[in-house]
């Protein structure tokens, strides 16, 4: 890739990407908040789409958890604790676990959509594509371990944490980063800024209300019957 289009695809098209995925988020929960939900096939196939739903979401809140904090943190912090070469190793081990369960969960949530008739049938063609374009992008990051196995000095990680934090800081030269990385860290990187795209006008706009409030909220007194308040 010419320094041109690696500049374009990975020092302009983050900045667009991001901005479709926070005006576009914006945008349709003004105007279009009885769309902003997951939807639900859980009548249908109910134990396959509890085992595939929990494997799915467990891996994948660990797998964002791990590219943000993995990707931001500066080296001369976590340095601190852990080396380069053993960050690198922490990430292919950690994450390798976390995409396997994901996979398998993703798996099994785009089999329901494609092999079943009835789900099928009440399923958008938005659903599947979105689904799928998840699947393909956990297959590349899956790949990209060999990759980094081949190279466990710490220097690919160290290029990826560079180029994502100077995205993150506005600078210039950002791209210029990813000018000797592999062809599957581009196009894994590429396929995730594509996502940022497409989640304004999909289903995945249901993860900005996510119900972590739940968990904190006061527990409330419950009266029934004249009997003693018990609290839940």
């Amino acid at each position: 890739m010419s320094g041109y289009l690696n500049h374009l695809a990975f020092g302009i098209f983050p900045y667009v990407a991001i901005a479709i995925l926070l005006l576009g988020s914006l945008i349709r929960f003004e105007r279009e908040q009885y769309s902003w939900r997951s939807g639900s096939s859980q009548l249908l196939r109910r134990s396959q789409l509890m085992v595939g739903s929990i494997c799915f979401h467990v891996g994948i809140l660990f797998l964002l958890a791990g590219h943000t904090i993995g990707l931001l943190t500066p080296h001369v912090l976590y340095e601190l604790v852990i080396t380069a070469p053993q960050k690198q190793l922490l990430a292919i081990v950690s994450g390798g676990a976390a995409g396997a369960l994901c996979f398998v969960g993703l798996t099994m949530l785009l089999h329901r959509r494609l092999f079943d008739a009835r789900i099928r049938a009440t399923s958008s063609m938005a659903d599947i594509a979105i689904l799928a374009l998840l699947w393909l992008q956990l297959v590349l990051g899956l790949l990209t371990i060999p990759f980094s196995l081949g190279h466990l000095d710490g220097h690919v990680m160290i290029q990826l944490s560079e180029w994502a934090q100077g995205i993150v800081t506005f600078r210039g030269d950002a791209s210029s980063h990813l000018l000797g990385v592999a062809p599957v860290f581009k196009a894994h990187i590429l396929l995730g800024l594509t996502l940022f795209v497409a989640f304004p006008f999909s289903r995945l706009v249901h993860i900005w209300s996510a119900p972590v409030g739940y968990v904190l909220r006061p527990y409330q007194l419950v009266r029934r019957h004249g009997r003693n308040a018990r609290v839940v």
